[in-house]
């Protein structure tokens, strides 16, 4: 197995730039049209997912197979100089599994959702605790402002190959914009690790203000749900003080 094969199985080293964005190959004018028919809705507030208009992108990363740390390291181990390399690449995990919290089986588990802006206090979500009451905390967002998204997680027990992020916006129920961000795959570690998206620039003008609903999923390429939350902002014409 050469060096190239191996780091595959390290997609955080290499695939934090495979970001694939709805929003980014949406016009304009639809999405103001798509908010427009939110506002005049008699909707209750429900999600309405049959309501995508269109079809998901299809990202061209491929996952590589999911092995665990000891057939990573058993497979190829005469070699000396790749032996070495792939312990690198495994850091703290290539001594054995990692477990942050022994009473938690899962292999990766979400701790923080924080919505950053340049010059301005990170706004966060903690996701530890009860999520039913995390649509009570509505971010307010100065329309047009480029932001980002940070998600902290821990890793524990086995690598996890592919992750990924979904993100679905809702206005009145009506979904409005959706993107998937290819977040990588990850080893064990004692310490958070995170993931930023790239900058994006919240809508602007009278239309765009108002509030949305979010359903945000952190999950892989197997499907695993590692984390499904909502949560809720505001966007206004300027910071609420």
């Amino acid at each position: 197995m050469t060096r190239v094969a191996i780091s595959t199985l390290f997609c955080a080293e290499i695939d934090r730039g495979n970001y694939i964005s709805s929003s980014a190959k949406t016009d304009e004018t639809r999405i103001v049209k798509r908010i427009m028919r939110a506002t005049m809705s008699d909707s209750t507030g429900d999600h309405v997912d049959a309501l995508d208009e269109e079809p998901d992108v299809e990202s061209s990363y491929k996952p590589p197979p999911e092995k665990s740390i000891e057939q990573i390291l058993e497979t190829d181990k005469e070699d000396e100089s790749l032996r070495k390399y792939k312990e690198t690449l495994l850091g703290e995990a290539k001594s054995g599994g990692i477990v942050i919290d022994p009473n938690d089986p899962r292999k990766v588990i979400v701790k923080k959702l924080a919505l950053c802006v340049a010059d301005r206090p990170d706004m966060e979500l903690d996701l530890t605790g009860d999520l039913s009451q995390l649509k009570k905390q509505t971010f307010v967002i100065k329309e047009g402002v480029s932001y980002r998204i940070r998600i902290d997680f821990i890793v524990q027990r086995e690598i996890v190959h592919g992750l990924k992020y979904v993100q679905k916006t809702y206005r009145l129920g009506v979904p409005v914009d959706k993107m998937t961000h290819m977040v990588g795959s990850y080893p064990p570690k004692t310490e958070l690790q995170s993931y930023t998206t790239p900058a994006e620039d919240a809508p602007a003008g009278v239309v765009a203000r108002g509030s949305y609903s979010v359903s945000s999923l952190f999950t892989d390429d197997d499907k695993h749900e590692h984390l499904k939350w909502e949560w809720a902002f505001e966007i206004k014409k300027d910071w609420k003080e």
